[in-house]
């Protein structure tokens, strides 16, 4: 997979993709992650990105020349899937990771200041949100999106099967973890992982994510309930 991401904050991007998994993926050259500052291509001299809102208000909106050249200077962005990070978009889940690691190439633009000139979403598949809060910068918001997808690319994980029964790959929450000690200040691990019967691990794990789900994600269990009914 290719992964492009266009920001004004190169470095709020660069020291994350060299760590941990997303790291190891682009090591093993599984993944290839291109950061390209917007900036560099504004034909201002004072290389501004950002002008006032016509009509007035207050902040400053993103214009369109610089994003769109930098997006144009991408080699293959007429196919790839293009991204643009917003609140306004649709919730990232993990419904939605799965699709997007399908994709070859993904450009994924990082939006600053009030907002973006609206000519620029025109260029874009899909507008993304990760929740119903206002970050300062899209490149947080990219970073999740990128690790959230990255992890579920085929071979990336060391352990080929690790995601397959992480919260909401089966609409459910994950049931919880022990390991050793067997016993720590007078807790003990339930008695059934210790047993080896691994029908009646699995039969324990699936109560205890339907339990969990059910105190703690009550939509989450409702849709779980109607999809079985089905």
């Amino acid at each position: 997979m290719k992964i492009d991401i266009l920001t004004l904050f190169p470095n709020m991007i660069n020291p994350v993709i060299k760590e941990s998994i997303i790291g190891r993926a682009i090591y093993e050259e599984k993944v290839s992650i291109n950061v390209i500052d917007f900036r560099a291509y504004s034909k201002n001299k004072h290389k501004k990105v950002d002008d006032y809102p016509y009509g007035g208000g207050a902040g400053m909106v993103l214009t369109v020349q610089p994003v769109i050249d930098a997006l144009k200077a991408i080699e293959g962005y007429e196919h790839a899937h293009k991204i643009l990070m917003s609140p306004q978009g649709i919730t990232h889940s993990h419904n939605h990771a799965k699709t997007l690691s399908n994709h070859e190439h993904i450009i994924i633009l990082c939006g600053h200041y009030e907002g973006f000139d609206e000519r620029i979403r025109s260029y874009f598949d899909e507008e993304v949100s990760i929740g119903d809060y206002v970050l300062t910068g899209g490149e947080l918001a990219a970073l999740v999106l990128v690790d959230s997808v990255i992890r579920l690319i085929p071979s990336v994980l060391n352990n080929e099967a690790s995601h397959e029964h992480d919260s909401f790959s089966e609409g459910l929450l994950e049931h919880p973890h022990y390991t050793r000690p067997a016993s720590y200040d007078g807790e003990a691990v339930p008695e059934v992982l210790l047993s080896g019967n691994h029908a009646k691990i699995a039969e324990w794990r699936h109560k205890e994510a339907l339990k969990r789900t059910k105190e703690r994600r009550k939509d989450l269990y409702k849709k779980y309930l109607k999809k079985q009914e089905k």
